[in-house]
Order: structure tokens, then sequence, then C-alpha cells
């Protein structure tokens, strides 16, 4: 069993906690929202991590994905649960966790936090977390803006990291 934190609109507890279950987001009572992290993992020579979502996921089966996320388990900060996601999704431990967006949706009843990783670990070293990814590969700048383009591509995560893509790119 799972069970998340509720929050109000600002980030604060609510006192309530919901208990996940497939697709069940979506019946969290309006102006309640859990948390989530997205992390985009970028490896310390410019390259960025790229994991397939297992077929069987109730979200967004066989899609592409760059990094790791999920929800906050209930006691869990955002960065915290960023922490635990990255390591459970890829093997990998940040050398740097920098939180760069907050978005809301209403839809998801979630408070996404965004977060771009840093590691400098061999990038053979991902172990993808069974259930949860089945592929996953390493691309460059052109290979990750494929991606973004892909219908594949988690477009929701990508536009969630606008104005950092758009930072990011234009250094590039």
């Amino acid at each position: 069993m799972e069970l998340w934190d509720l929050y109000d609109i600002n980030g604060n507890k609510t006192g309530e906690t919901w208990e996940r279950k497939p697709g069940n987001y979506v019946d969290i009572p309006d102006g309640r929202y859990h948390l989530v992290a997205d992390i985009l993992v970028i490896h310390k020579d410019g390259t960025f991590l790229l994991t397939k979502r297992d077929p069987r996921k109730d979200f967004l089966p066989g899609y592409w994905e760059p990094g790791a996320g999920g929800a906050a388990q209930q006691g869990e900060d955002p960065y915290e649960c960023a922490v635990r996601e990255l390591f459970e999704e890829t093997g990998l431990k940040a050398d740097s966790m920098e939180l760069v967006g907050r978005h809301v949706s209403e839809y998801y009843h979630s408070l996404y936090y965004s977060y771009v990783a840093t590691v400098s670990s061999d990038k053979d070293s991902v172990v993808l977390q069974e259930g949860e990814t089945t592929e996953y590969k390493w691309v460059d700048v052109e290979g990750f803006k494929e991606y973004m383009r892909a219908d594949l591509s988690m477009k929701d995560h990508i536009k969630r990291y606008g104005e950092y893509f758009e930072k990011l790119f234009a250094e590039i």
C-alpha cells in the first residue's frame, strides 16, 4: 500500500492522506494535490538520460521520459522524493540536484517539482527498476531535441522544463 500526503495549492500539508491505486489520482478531491518529482538527468559530459517506461505502467506505458520521477510517499518532501526516485529507477546518485520549477496540474491533482540532477557515475551503471522502466539510453543535445519531438515523449514533462530548456539550449 502506498500512501501520499495531500496538500493545498500552496504546498501546505492538509493533514489528509490518499491511498494510491492505479489511475485514482484523478479522484483526489478538488483543491487537494499530491507531490510529484521530475528528475532530468544530465551526465557531466553533457548527455541526457532517457528511460523507457514499462509497458505495464498505468500511466503512459511504453513512453520515453528524460530521467526519472514519481510521487512522493507519505512523509517525504519533494527533494527527498527526487533523490529516492532517481536511485530507485536508475541506481544513480546525483552529484548535484537543483530545483528548476514548480507546476500545478488540476487534472492530475499534482504539484510537480522539477529537478535537474547532474551525475558523474559510469554511464553503464544505470540499474533499471523492475515494473518501472525497461530500457535506457544516453543522448546528446541533438538526440534530446529529437526525443522532445517524438510521439512517445512525455510532452507535459517537457513543458514543465520549458524555461530551463530555453536557457540551456541557448547556452549550447
